[in-house]
């Protein structure tokens, strides 16, 4: 409860009751939704996994299986609304949030509330525009168009019924709760209005609406919605039924259903002792180097990631695993989760990566090139961090493994590196695609899981979390598309081209320029919604320069993922430091060090990509 609230209403505290029933309403209503989202990701990893298996075994395949996968996700990801409002994935930026206290505190709290409802009340009026006027039935699906829109509407009104749950649940005071709403709905009235004030660039203005209510440390995609539905008095032609338009068809990409079967298949790792197996292999490699466990740490990611594809999945993981055993190395606590989070960046740039997904999802770059490029740039990474923790690192503590226990742990790792290959060579050869490839891997991860201790507990605990990850990021999927469209209409990929021009045009210049804004957008923020916006603007101008443009969109990703260790938002720093309970600010300082390095690998890379074209 805030201060606003005991202010409002000092008998507040004698409705405990009202605030247990609610609070509890609260928790069942999140299971609900979680377990909803579990449920479409089994039926989506079913639907593909079906289908991949009559393609290469019977030769056939099922005609709306891949309409089907892309609802099926649809769904999932807008009925999970409910649970994109919170946790890391919401990209809450609360630099400023942090500072505050008292009623100030309290304003910044029901000011993100505010936006969290009237983004969901966009949804619902967008959502229900369309589906009352479109017409015509899916050719392969036969059933109404209009079915699409559907989960937009259900998954609005459940986050404004969680919101009201969540405001009782907290000691709020009804009155608040009703000007919240009633805010709300205002902010959806005012995009009703016909332009106002006409401006040259209206997705400046949704870009500069966004901004403020991350201030306010309201969600990002929940920001980026009401910024666009509040630029259109000042120009914008994108309503709110266009706007929901381009939400669902932003997210309605067979490739992007290879996300949430990756994110599944790296938390079954870890159910299933594969993760653990990766661990025991580099310990027997490198733990009795130099730097012993923090090699190992590095080394773990290093191959972990040809499986997981996730950097927070991967952090999670060293913060609970590999930091530990850093400490008990004689690692001090900060610096372990230094070493966590900065190895942490390499799952989303050594295939398979959602990043790269996300990035070919937004620019039609082909996936294989984007997956060689990054196993490229995985690799130089990864030496420039080897060398930093050798020089950085005290003498060896443990002695060498002998070479049955080196064949023992190689063995033990051989069906990782092994889904690894066929899940790289699969993509990069065209045998598979992303999303039959990732639906492998979950499947063969999910049958080791099952086959663990409390398998199945841990195995349902995994679709549960999966589920929330795969929402949350298909939101930001979802709410980028039609910013990036606004921003195509606005004509700023040209105007960014005539900017690298004046300063000379040539392919130097423009790999400066980009590699400037991205490191500066890098820091606030994070590497998806970095791609989807950045991406298809950035991108026409290396183009024009004679910059490749795989090697321009990993240089892209690489940079926005150093993002990820930079204040003020560095998700992998506060994943981690969140895990081990120590303080973000000491973690920024342990992991400046190997940010540093990661900067110079990446000024040389860019470097090299920038000086081929005038070779």
């Amino acid at each position: 409860m805030t201060d606003l609230d005991r202010t409002a209403s000092p008998a507040v505290l004698d409705r405990g009751g009202l605030v247990r029933v609610a609070a509890l309403a609260e928790t069942w209503l999140d299971r609900l939704v979680a377990g909803l989202a579990a449920t479409l990701l089994v039926l989506l990893l079913e639907v593909v996994i079906g289908a991949t298996g009559a393609r290469y075994l019977f030769g056939t395949g099922f005609v709306a299986s891949e309409d089907l996968g892309i609802w099926l996700h649809g769904a999932l990801v807008f009925l999970g609304l409910p649970l994109c409002a919170t946790g890391p994935l919401a990209m809450r930026l609360d630099l400023l949030t942090d500072r505050l206290a008292g009623r100030a505190k309290a304003c910044a709290e029901i000011g993100a509330e505010i936006v969290v409802v009237a983004a969901a009340l966009v949804l619902i009026s967008g959502a229900s525009t369309v589906a009352s006027l479109i017409g015509g039935v899916s050719p392969t699906l036969d059933v109404p168009e209009s079915w699409r829109f559907w989960p937009v509407i259900g998954g609005g009104c459940l986050a404004v019924l969680r919101g009201v749950l969540r405001g009782l649940a907290v000691g709020r005071a009804p009155a608040t709760i009703v000007l919240i709403l009633v805010a709300a709905a205002a902010l959806l009235a005012v995009s009703h209005r016909p332009p106002l004030v006409p401006v040259a660039w209206p997705s400046l203005v949704a870009a500069a609406v966004a901004c403020l209510a991350l201030l306010v440390s309201a969600p990002l995609a929940h920001s980026l919605i009401l910024g666009l539905a509040l630029a259109v008095p000042f120009g914008a032609r994108l309503p709110e039924a266009a706007i929901v338009q381009q939400t669902v068809s932003g997210i309605g990409k067979f490739l992007l259903l290879a996300i949430p079967f990756f994110l599944l298949a790296g938390m079954l790792m870890n159910i299933g002792g594969l993760a653990g197996r990766l661990v025991r292999f580099a310990s027997a490699l490198v733990g009795h180097r130099r730097g012993g466990m923090a090699q190992a740490t590095l080394l773990t990611n290093l191959m972990f990631s040809g499986v997981s594809g996730s950097s927070i999945a991967d952090a999670a993981f060293g913060a609970k695993v590999l930091a530990p055993a850093l400490v008990a190395d004689g690692v001090a606590r900060e610096k372990a989760a230094a070493i966590v989070a900065a190895t942490a960046v390499l799952p989303n740039i050594v295939p398979p990566s959602v990043a790269f997904l996300l990035l070919a999802s937004a620019t039609n770059l082909s996936v294989g090139g984007l997956f060689t490029g990054g196993l490229v740039a995985g690799l130089i990474l990864a030496a420039a961090m080897a060398a930093a923790l050798h020089v950085d690192a005290g003498p060896a503590r443990r002695p060498a493994a002998d070479r049955r226990e080196r064949r023992r742990a190689f063995f033990g790792a051989l069906p990782v590196f092994g889904l690894a290959l066929v899940v790289f060579l699969g993509i990069r050869l065209g045998i598979a695609t992303p999303t039959e490839a990732a639906s492998v891997a979950a499947l063969y991860a999910l049958v080791a899981a099952l086959a663990a201790e409390d398998g199945r507990r841990a195995t349902l605990a995994a679709f549960l979390r999966a589920g929330r990850e795969t929402a949350a990021i298909g939101l930001l999927v979802a709410s980028s598309a039609p910013l990036v469209f606004l921003l195509a209409v606005d004509g700023l990929p040209q105007a960014l081209a005539d900017l690298t021009t004046a300063f000379g045009g040539g392919p130097l210049m423009v790999m400066l320029v980009a590699n400037l804004i991205l490191l500066a957008v890098g820091g606030p923020l994070d590497v998806g919604p970095g791609i989807l916006l950045f991406a298809p603007l950035l991108l026409p101008a290396a183009i024009a320069a004679g910059i490749d443009p795989i090697h321009f969109g990993v240089i892209l990703t690489v940079n926005l993922m150093i993002g990820g260790l930079t204040p003020p938002v560095g998700v992998l720093v506060f994943v981690v430091a969140g895990i081990g309970g120590l303080s973000n600010a000491a973690v920024f300082r342990a992991v400046l060090p190997l940010t540093l390095v990661l900067i110079a690998a990446l000024s040389a890379m860019a470097l090299a990509a920038a000086v081929l074209p005038l070779l």
